[in-house]
């Protein structure tokens, strides 16, 4: 008997997950309240970050704690409305970054994003988009003289852990990047990772190949989440839908589903926005480029130059909040020939859990609900090895990454 299962969030994570159950023989149905890619995956800034191994709540962040509290940085808006209203939680995202946490962290984060270029790039070729992946790797710069100390400690910090990277002074920069204004004293070039010019559209590719495959897409809103008969029901405005296996991968919505059922996993969200700016004369990028001291990545894509902020830490469904975006625009447009904006801004949100780290993993008394959720700024860059987690785990085989560190159990 052909076993069954529905998957709640059509983003890169929950595409993954559909793909990977898909392909040890399941009938899945995919469930969204929009169609694929058009929430959270859609918005980043397109990096598959091989290099993203350090988690943001790091020891380093308490020395920028005070440039970071008075909202005068573009890294981080804090509503302090909303962070009164979840003290907990937030007194135990900083509690989590004290230095004896970090290396085992670091190691569980390297475990997801150790074969993020090698998976999209085989998932690109099944769905036929590989155009979309530029392997030029990413680069990081910084505007004063203090970034080449920390470039190089960068550098001898990847290394470590079998990943290249090349340090550049003004000349090098100028060098792989003709078209940015010299304003930079150093850079990183990560040589591992890579990027695509549209996040939402390979999402929506994987997708489509799901459905190629026979896979089911229902576009409705999802009001409820119940255990019935033996079996998980997903109740929605366009009727329920029933599977044995459950899998709940709605990024920052999750919460809403799981806690009705007594689940509270500690959840919260990460607000960010993008703009779309067209070059000036001809001028181009090869890659993303991330300006360390002003907080935002320029990455070419199919609509133009994307260019996203840090992150809103206020409501999930609050009113935007354009300091920073205003701010990043500003910055951009003295390192990279751009025009004026004059389009419209993107909000989104990361779901983000205390420790960084996203929940993988059976749910605590609730047998046949899975949850994947909390991939923080790396959902994109690790969707593909978070489905395949969770269906090996399904399935009783051996994932291909230790599922100790992401177990729902550790806050559930």
């Amino acid at each position: 008997m052909t076993r069954t299962a529905i998957v709640l969030g059509a983003g890169m994570v929950g595409v993954s997950c559909a793909l990977s159950l898909q392909k040890r023989g399941f009938a899945v149905t995919l469930i969204d309240r929009r169609e694929p890619g058009r929430e959270t995956s859609y918005g980043n800034a397109g990096v598959l970050a091989r290099s993203s191994i350090v988690p943001l709540n790091n020891p380093g962040l308490f020395g920028k704690l005070t440039s970071y509290l008075g909202n005068r940085h573009p890294a981080l808006n804090l509503n302090w409305k909303r962070a009164l209203t979840r003290p907990g939680w937030l007194l135990r995202f900083l509690w989590e970054a004290r230095p004896s946490q970090a290396a085992a962290r670091i190691a569980a984060l390297e475990s997801l994003t150790a074969s993020t270029v090698e998976r999209h790039r085989a998932l690109m070729a099944e769905a036929g988009v590989t155009h979309r992946l530029r392997e030029t790797g990413t680069l990081k710069v910084w505007r004063t003289e203090a970034g080449h100390a920390a470039a190089k400690a960068e550098q001898d910090f990847l290394a470590a852990h079998g990943i290249v990277s090349q340090v550049l002074d003004r000349q090098g920069i100028s060098g792989v990047e003709p078209a940015l204004n010299p304003i930079f004293h150093a850079g990183l070039l990560c040589l591992e990772n890579a990027s695509v010019d549209s996040p939402g559209a390979v999402t929506q590719a994987y997708a489509e190949l799901f459905a190629r495959r026979g896979g089911a897409i229902v576009q409705a809103r999802i009001e409820k989440l119940v255990h019935d008969g033996g079996a998980w029901q997903a109740r929605t405005d366009k009727g329920a839908f029933e599977a044995e296996i459950a899998v709940v991968a709605l990024g920052p919505w999750s919460m809403d589903l799981i806690a009705p059922l007594g689940l509270d996993s500690r959840l919260d969200v990460e607000r960010g926005y993008h703009r779309h700016l067209r070059a000036k004369d001809g001028a181009t990028l090869a890659r993303p480029v991330y300006d360390v001291d002003a907080a935002y990545f320029m990455a070419p894509m199919e609509q133009g130059y994307r260019i996203t902020s840090g992150v809103d830490l206020s409501h999930r469904d609050a009113p935007d909040e354009h300091r920073q975006i205003e701010a990043v625009t500003k910055s951009a447009r003295e390192a990279f020939p751009l025009h004026e904006f004059d389009g419209e801004t993107w909000r989104g949100a990361r779901p983000t859990l205390p420790d960084s780290l996203p929940m993988i993993g059976e749910a605590p008394r609730n047998p046949g609900l899975w949850l994947a959720f909390g991939n923080q700024h790396l959902g994109f860059s690790t969707g593909p090895i978070t489905g395949e987690i969770v269906a090996a785990l399904i399935c009783g085989e051996t994932p291909p990454a230790d599922p100790k560190p992401f177990a729902p159990g550790r806050y559930l």
